[in-house]
């Protein structure tokens, strides 16, 4: 499972791993100890694909922080994230020298080794960038599933139809009615 499937929820611990959809949310499940829990639309919550850290030039995705920290630990676990913040920013500063440490805080470095730590004890290691639309849709080209053209012409919105999602009378509805 990629980055895209790993959530953070605003006032919950650790980590979720996106279950399904529900009509006023999602289900998540807890990568600290397994529970699935009910997530309101109304909660703040974030994909881990889609945060970044700062740095002196640009934002770095925190995938290639996690590939970084990765690549270092060889794939094992880093240190706690209960060590003082001296000894965390010292050991981000040896993972991502450029890091703007005015809008880095060391609460941030203690998240991201604390999520770090979570995900490989829970065998998530793939930090690669996950597949886009296009790529997905190269992909779908070159099988040689054969679609009819009825099939693939697009359904286009007949006026009659238009009229009954307004509120208009149609023929099939003017003669039930009579």
């Amino acid at each position: 499972m990629s980055l895209e499937k790993v959530l953070s929820i605003a006032g919950k611990p650790g980590l979720y791993k996106l279950k399904t959809q529900t009509r006023v949310g999602f289900l998540a499940e807890s990568l600290l100890d397994g529970k699935t829990i009910n997530v309101g639309a109304r909660q703040n919550v974030s994909l881990l694909s889609e945060i970044a850290i700062y740095t002196l030039t640009e934002e770095v995705p925190l995938r290639e922080v996690f590939k970084k920290i990765s690549e270092k630990e060889d794939g094992r676990e880093t240190i706690s994230h209960k060590v003082t913040k001296e000894e965390l920013e010292e050991y981000f500063f040896g993972i991502m020298p450029g890091y703007d440490e005015d809008r880095v805080y060391a609460s941030d470095i203690k998240k991201v080794v604390q999520w770090y730590n979570l995900l490989i004890k829970n065998g998530l290691t793939d930090f690669s960038e996950a597949k886009t639309d296009e790529e997905v849709e190269a992909k779908a080209s070159k099988s040689t599933k054969v679609v009819s053209p009825k099939a693939a012409a697009p359904k286009s919105a007949s006026p009659k139809a238009s009229n009954a999602k307004k509120g208009g009378v149609t023929k099939s509805t003017a003669a039930r009615k009579t």
